[in-house]
């Protein structure tokens, strides 16, 4: 049986409203759209020059539309919205990377075509102005779910799921190696059939490989799994198994850090809630270290994103719902994950905050974006901690 994501849009009045002392090392929550319709799934990255890019999906429009902005200051200040996409379909579930360059390169969805399928665009000049649409994928099925990577030699690495082939979803993969020009054909890295693979978040290593995490029910409950490539793609390792537990395990979250040990987060039900958990590897996925947990809410903890900065602190984000509708959360680690901080707020709203993302600069801040309903509809918010 297929997997069906629903999201209940809940829109809902307030004010931002936080309590003395909460901030901690975090700036002030500042909110980056303000649109008659809903801005939805943000997604960012920074560059080396210090540059910090978003993208979201808009359906002001009419129907959902990619937009960008970027901020050159460190987040004290951002540019206006730019609109990437000019569609008949809806375009959506986008995702964005630099590379060595400051090249910006960025994915999504569209039904244009009649059902989903994979797009990319990018920008040589900082986010000023940017190349036609590629598209990517032509499959008499539906797409969705990407993720992208760029290692090293800058090959941009791009997977999603589609169930052409099984009628169940399957991880896929492609990779440019000429900034974008050109793509490689589709590589299948999934074969399991009978319950569809989900969910793809992939990371870099420090040279020219890359890890893809995924979540299926193959044996028989919802796991993560894992494979890396270390030629740049061409060729892939064995699946390896990241977790074996009891209940369901969904929406791994990947980073490398220096040493290329490899992080996961990922939302799990064993304890009898949703909990957000974590388990690092030091010899590529061969083996694993023993899960931690991460959460112990009342409520649900979910969506986990990570990052490791250059120092190889790991960053966590996720959303909780414990205090009675979603707020995002973050800790972090400073020993490779055998230790953690206690969970850190980040927003206080009478709306929904979630679908957070987190990227790290060259000068270890933390920036994170997600989606709040608290302004009548759904808009972009940004806070970045130091």
């Amino acid at each position: 049986m297929k997997k069906v994501r629903l999201v209940i849009i809940i829109l809902a009045l307030g004010l931002f409203c936080l309590p003395p002392g909460a901030l901690g090392d975090w700036s002030a929550a500042k909110r980056l759209t303000w649109t008659s319709g809903n801005s939805l799934s943000p997604a960012l990255t920074t560059d080396s020059a210090g540059n910090i890019h978003v993208v979201w999906s808009d359906d002001t429009p009419g129907n959902p539309e990619v937009y960008y902005k970027k901020s050159t200051d460190a987040g004290a200040t951002w540019g206006t919205a730019k609109r990437l996409t000019w569609n008949s379909g809806a375009s959506g579930g986008q995702v964005i990377a630099a590379d060595s360059s400051n090249a910006i390169h960025v994915v999504w969805l569209d039904n244009t075509p009649g059902n989903f399928e994979v797009y990319y665009k990018r920008s040589t000049d900082a986010g000023l102005t940017w190349s036609a649409a590629q598209r990517l994928t032509w499959t008499p099925a539906l797409d969705q779910y990407s993720a992208i990577a760029i290692d090293s030699s800058d090959t941009v690495h791009v997977a999603w799921e589609d169930d052409t082939a099984t009628n169940e979803y399957e991880i896929f993969y492609k990779k440019s190696t000429d900034g974008g020009a050109s793509w490689s054909p589709n590589k299948r890295l999934t074969w399991t059939i009978s319950s569809g693979s989900y969910e793809p978040a992939m990371a870099p290593d420090s040279g020219n490989g890359v890890y893809i995490a995924w979540e299926d029910a193959y044996a028989g409950n919802w796991e993560i799994y894992c494979r890396d490539s270390t030629d740049g793609g061409t060729t892939w390792s064995a699946t390896k198994r990241v977790t074996l537990t009891s209940g369901s395990s969904y929406s791994p979250a990947i980073a490398l850090d220096s040493s290329d040990a490899v992080h996961i987060a990922w939302y799990d039900d064993t304890p009898g809630n949703y909990e957000v958990h974590f388990a690092r590897s030091t010899d590529a996925g061969a083996t694993w270290s023993a899960t931690q947990r991460l959460t112990w809410n009342s409520g649900i903890s979910a969506e986990p994103q990570t990052a490791v900065d250059s120092s190889n602190v790991i960053h966590v984000v996720w959303y909780d719902d414990t205090s009675g509708d979603n707020e995002v959360y973050h800790k972090r680690s400073t020993d490779g994950g055998a230790t953690w901080s206690s969970a850190t707020r980040l927003t206080w709203n009478s709306g929904t905050s979630q679908y957070q993302t987190i990227a790290i600069d060259a000068g270890g801040a933390v920036h994170v974006v997600w989606q709040d309903s608290t302004p009548f509809n759904w808009e972009i918010y940004y806070k970045k901690g130091t």
